[in-house]
């Protein structure tokens, strides 16, 4: 009997430029590719291991190898692989390489594409935010300025000097959709002075402002302009909390553990009120394909990735002036 089995290796994609958030920056993206087999189809799937949740590759790579391990006995085609793995694996990068290279193979065994699997009509583009990584005001507005054909910019903050910075975004690009992203780096005392700089800037939606662990606060001050959970925000198990806390959730595959498990987040989240934003980590075009399947029907979309590094994977997605073209089949789905 053909039975699933599952191949993975971490892979480094060099960037364009150090990416800097307030946590730190990095020089490249560290990825997990996994590569599952049935017979002779293959389906691939791509993830980041994140450090902000203790996962490292090699972490990673064995918690795969441990899930591999249990298919051959337990499981015979891709949609018994995604149950099992959703039950026995934690939301993660692990789960999310796995469960996207399923869904790849999944559609390669049925002879359709993956969007028409999952309940979707055919892929339009869409729109990605381009990010600014953190840096002084006068070195965020020069680079506003020089993507002056991208029109919406995702500014990644700090805390202090955050005022600043983004006034002297829009200045540079009065005509640019902004987002800013404070990575959990703003204090309740400076939340009301930033809030008003972003709404006075025109700012659409703040992400993840206070620390994960203490958000709190947000459910009793104004929001002048909408609140978006990123850090805080992983799983379904999550919304109860959340709603009346946030008016919208950023949903990356990688904290939600794959496509699977988004796509079922994306819609409890929309039945409590929650707008959505679908964002990724610094991965190249093979972890953004599927991503672009909840992109469809989001308010903002995050998937530049591909977009910060030095070259992207072979056959990657076609993005022209923020226009993310959907995946072709060889990529994914």
């Amino acid at each position: 009997m053909t039975h699933v089995t599952i191949a993975a290796r971490a892979e480094t994609w060099p960037l364009a430029q150090a990416f800097v958030i307030s946590r730190g920056s990095k020089t490249a993206a560290e990825v997990v590719v996994v590569e599952a087999r049935l017979g002779s189809y293959v389906g691939r799937g791509e993830a980041v291991p994140y450090a902000r949740y203790g996962e490292t590759a090699a972490g990673v790579l064995g918690a795969i190898a441990t899930a591999a391990a249990d298919f051959p006995t337990l499981v015979q085609h891709p949609p018994d692989v995604m149950a099992h793995i959703q039950a026995s694996m934690a939301p993660g990068a692990a789960r999310n390489a796995i469960d996207c290279a399923l869904w790849d193979l999944a559609g390669k065994c049925a002879g359709t594409r993956v969007a028409k699997l999952a309940g979707f009509g055919r892929p339009a583009p869409c729109l990605t935010a381009y990010t600014l990584s953190l840096d002084t005001p006068q070195a965020m507005a020069a680079k506003a300025r020089s993507v002056a054909t991208l029109p919406l910019l995702k500014l990644k903050l700090g805390g202090p000097g955050d005022a600043v910075r983004i006034k002297a975004v829009r200045a540079a690009r009065p005509d640019a959709r902004l987002i800013v992203d404070a990575n959990e780096a703003w204090t309740v005392e400076l939340l009301p002075e930033l809030m008003a700089a972003s709404a006075e800037s025109g700012v659409e939606v703040i992400e993840q402002p206070l620390p994960a662990a203490h958000d709190e606060p947000l459910r009793h001050i104004a929001h002048s302009v909408p609140v978006c959970a990123d850090e805080s925000l992983h799983t379904r198990a999550d919304l109860p909390r959340l709603a009346g806390l946030y008016d919208a959730i950023n949903i990356k595959l990688d904290k939600a553990g794959g496509l699977t498990e988004a796509l079922a987040l994306s819609q409890e989240a929309r039945a409590l009120g929650l707008k959505i934003m679908v964002g990724c980590m610094v991965a190249t075009s093979l972890a953004m394909a599927p991503a672009l399947l909840l992109a469809q029907t989001a308010s903002w979309v995050d998937l530049d990735g591909p977009l910060l590094l030095a070259r992207d994977r072979e056959g990657g997605l076609a993005i022209a002036d923020g226009l993310i073209t959907p995946a072709s089949p060889e990529l994914w789905g």
